[in-house]
């Protein structure tokens, strides 16, 4: 059988730095390859050059062979879809590009993602984030491409979303659809791939069919990989609540997202459920970046401002929000060790000199080096952004740290070294995630909404079975 992909001596540069050393492999339709790797492998400039495409400053050489179209859907799908304008009018947008009727062709791309035709009518932050990630696949099928890569699809998503992500994609590579998948996720690899290529620091280090990888790799470094994250439970002393969260209620437009919520913030509270049950909400309410909100988030008994705009420095300072989408969260144009030091500048009022070396600190400790940090933000892979916004967080000396789903696009390796970091950290953790086994090693309580309302809210160790049969 002809490959539809064939990727042979793939190499790419940036700055003097090898991103991709001679990458090569083959893919037949119908057919799933699996790029695994730790952040910074090259997994997304991979996908990049299946596309035709690479980051500004990237040269890419080699040859990249890829007969027909290639659908590509990104990691973050809030980022490929317009926030003001109705999915309909895009989905038009992107049919006119291709050959038949439009109507057919936007109809045939919704039925294959399994995306109800009601949805066109709505704006992206009308949808939760499992339905954002079924319309962004269903923009990928537009057209009828021969090839679709996929970049973390399953990210930030709950154990049901994720599953169902699973089958829709399976769906599609049953009608013959070759799909290149980059991920981390390893459940999502056993589910689906057929061949597996490991990438270390741009170089291929292993590859070969998934079962013989899955069960006996051969390099240390795959088995690192491919680990299971045990739990490991945190003993955290008991404490005054630090933060208090009255009758809370929040609104998108005319939607109530979260109904009437009462929580306590003592030092690891965990906030789950499935999605689009008012976990981001809930964290933004509390960092005040959400505007229609109703009822008191208190610090220390003191009620905070409900805007993040009229909270003086010092509340800004005491409640830091780590975004799920970490490179959304970076200004393009600056490097990241100047964004990242000028948190102490703004809010602790740090000599600049000085808030640079303390940064420049805190990020090795991350792994992060100076050659590193003093690139553009698109000079750094998603796994090493998200550690210079958590270090940038810190750097504020928060009491609460709000922590949106930030390793469900890391790899095993660079997820525990993020974990063991959140494990020390001197302030109080909310805790937004969909990874119960996440939630076992590091909350000491947790909190499940459901439809917007706290169905169950206690201790780890007697609400985790809960919290696991209200998510499935």
């Amino acid at each position: 059988m002809t490959p539809v992909v064939h990727v042979e001596d793939l190499r790419a540069e940036a700055g003097g730095h090898v991103l991709l050393d001679s990458v090569s492999f083959a893919l037949s339709e119908g057919r799933v390859l699996a790029l695994v790797g730790a952040s910074g492998s090259g997994k997304t400039t991979t996908g990049l050059a299946l596309l035709g495409e690479h980051s500004p400053g990237v040269s890419v050489s080699g040859r990249v062979e890829v007969h027909g179209r290639v659908g590509f859907v990104p990691q973050q799908p809030a980022s490929a879809l317009n926030p003001v304008r109705r999915l309909g009018a895009v989905f038009r947008e992107i049919a006119a590009l291709h050959d038949g009727d439009p109507e057919e062709l936007i109809s045939t791309a919704l039925r294959r993602a399994r995306v109800p035709a009601d949805l066109l009518r709505r704006y992206p932050h009308q949808l939760s984030g499992g339905q954002q990630q079924r319309v962004v696949l269903a923009q990928a099928l537009v057209g009828d491409p021969a090839v679709l890569v996929a970049d973390e699809p399953t990210t930030g998503q709950d154990a049901l979303t994720r599953a169902e992500v699973v089958d829709e994609l399976a769906a599609v590579v049953a009608q013959g659809v070759a799909l290149v998948l980059l991920t981390h996720d390893v459940e999502v690899v056993r589910a689906l791939a057929d061949e597996i290529v490991v990438l270390r620091a741009g170089r291929v280090v292993e590859a070969g069919p998934a079962h013989d990888l899955l069960t006996n790799p051969r390099e240390d470094y795959t088995r690192a990989l491919l680990d299971a994250l045990p739990p490991i439970p945190a003993e955290v002393p008991e404490r005054a609540p630090r933060m208090r969260v009255r009758g809370l209620t929040a609104r998108y437009r005319n939607a109530t997202v979260l109904h009437d919520v009462d929580l306590e913030v003592g030092e690891r509270l965990a906030v789950v459920g499935r999605s689009g049950s008012g976990k981001t909400t809930l964290g933004r309410c509390l960092a005040g970046l959400h505007q229609q909100v109703t009822g008191e988030v208190l610090m220390h008994d003191r009620p905070l401002a409900r805007s993040l705009r009229r909270r003086p420095r010092a509340a800004l300072a005491a409640v830091q929000y780590v975004f799920q989408d970490a490179r959304g969260s970076f200004d393009e144009h600056r490097t990241v060790l100047d964004q990242v030091a000028r948190t102490a500048v703004r809010l602790r009022g740090v000599r600049p000199g000085e808030a640079r070396t303390s940064a420049l600190v805190a990020l090795a400790r991350v792994g992060l080096d100076s050659d590193t940090v003093l690139r553009l933000p698109r000079g750094l892979s998603g796994g090493e952004l998200q550690r210079a916004a958590l270090v940038r967080a810190l750097l504020a000396e928060p009491e609460v740290l709000v922590c949106d789903e930030i390793t469900s696009g890391l790899d095993a390796v660079t997820r525990a070294g993020l974990l063991d970091l959140l494990a020390s950290v001197p302030c109080a953790l909310v805790l937004i995630s969909h990874d119960l086994d996440v939630v076992a090693r590091l909350a000491d309580r947790v909190a499940v909404l459901h439809e917007g309302r706290v169905v169950i809210h206690g201790p780890v160790a007697t609400t985790l079975d809960g919290a696991k049969e209200r998510m499935q």
